[in-house]
């Protein structure tokens, strides 16, 4: 992908990824990805601002010769992450006479990751500026988006923030900037879900900061397109770590004979009847984006587990476990399943959901297949999820 104008003066210089299918061999690509580098030109000095992950080098260095690049005099390294900062080893080769411009935290994990020599860097504080002659850079401190030693870099004159991962999606296009908003809406939300939501309540106070920093026409994230209307992701990014939830019931499950399915199926059919927008998750066939996504605002998360030997199934435990990473503002869960001769499969399903900090509601669990007292036991679980659901005053009822 040739290097594309943002201002006159300011080029994104990245690489799309149009075939990467998963990212830290845990998160699924349904659209590929892209990683985003800049050049901003002063009349004195030039900047990049981050790299490429190292298997892209060659399309960033072709990049940079297509605009005549000859000389950098600094590479901002927003983020140590590797599809971020993966490419500085052959920048600095490349650019002799270029000086690595980060934080402190940031400089330590780049000598640790990638064996960069400590004294081509230079760390900056946060609020500090790096005048380029016409144009000036500033760095803002923003820990956890998603690492501690993250930041992002504004250019004064032109009102663009570089936002390394925070804004982000992970979606190839071959557009610069965002053209079909309901087309980006969820893969960005998806990116949230799956690296920003764990750190929501750091995420608050960055953007309550990024309100006074004196105002942002681009957001120009590291993955994904451009933002030129900002304020359609800042009010997404508001909406999905602010309290509130919404009026939702996510239900990942697994069956292995059936018993767990009926309880399910009935389960839905309640809930339904009552109102409640139902998302159910067969664990075995499901995206795990997917999943990450529908538990960003769901008031309720409904675990189904069959029982193998004495506790849950596996796959019910690793989405258990991953949903306790992600974090999500759930406010209950509870769990429905079945079991044969024994076993403490709800005990260890709600102990391992324990960061939600959500109140755990009483689980239906049966001996074998359910019957007409289960059943009635799963309608009174939908009674209750609706009238939790509605007695709170941070759930959100959904539009019908």
């Amino acid at each position: 992908m040739p290097a594309r104008e943002i201002r006159p003066g300011v080029h994104w210089v990245g690489a799309i990824d149009w075939d990467r299918e998963i990212f830290d061999e845990l998160i699924p690509l349904p659209d590929g990805t892209s990683y985003n580098a800049y050049l901003v030109r002063g009349s004195e000095k030039t900047a990049l601002i981050d790299t490429v992950d190292p298997t892209k080098t060659e399309e960033l260095i072709g990049n940079l010769d297509d605009l005549g690049v000859t000389a950098i005099d600094y590479i901002v390294a927003n983020h140590a992450e590797q599809d971020h900062s993966g490419s500085l080893p052959a920048m600095l080769e490349r650019f002799p006479g270029a000086t690595v411009v980060t934080n402190e935290k940031c400089r330590g994990l780049l000598v640790e990751l990638l064996q960069i020599p400590e004294d081509r860097v230079r760390v900056i504080q946060d609020g500090e500026t790096l005048p380029l002659g016409d144009r000036t850079l500033q760095f803002f401190i923003m820990p956890w988006v998603h690492w501690p030693e993250t930041m992002v870099t504004y250019l004064q004159e032109d009102r663009v923030l570089f936002s390394c991962d925070f804004f982000g999606s992970h979606y190839a296009t071959s557009n610069l900037f965002v053209g079909d908003e309901a087309a980006i809406h969820p893969a960005a939300k998806r990116y949230y879900a799956e690296i920003m939501m764990p750190f929501r309540k750091s995420i608050q106070g960055h953007l309550a900061r990024l309100d006074g920093i004196g105002g942002i026409d681009i957001i120009a994230p590291s993955h994904g397109p451009l933002h030129d209307r900002p304020s359609v992701i800042l009010d997404a990014y508001r909406d999905w770590t602010g309290d509130t939830v919404r009026d939702v019931v996510v239900l990942p499950y697994v069956s292995m004979h059936g018993s767990t399915r009926e309880m399910v199926d009935h389960l839905i059919g309640a809930l339904i009847g009552r109102g409640v927008t139902v998302k159910p998750f067969n664990l075995p066939r499901t995206d795990l984006g997917d999943l990450a996504m529908a538990i960003v605002d769901a008031a309720t998360i409904v675990v189904g587990t069959p029982t193998v030997i004495f506790g849950p199934h596996p796959a019910v435990v690793s989405a258990a476990y991953v949903t306790n990473l992600l974090r999500p503002k759930t406010r209950y869960v509870t769990v429905i399943g079945s079991y044969g001769w024994g076993g403490k499969a709800a005990d260890t399903i709600a102990g391992m959901l324990d960061r939600l900090r959500a109140e755990v509601i009483e689980p239906v669990i049966v001996l074998g297949k359910p019957g007409k007292d289960e059943f009635a036991a799963l309608d009174r679980l939908a009674d209750e999820i609706v009238k939790r659901h509605r007695d709170d005053t941070l759930v959100l009822q959904e539009e019908r």
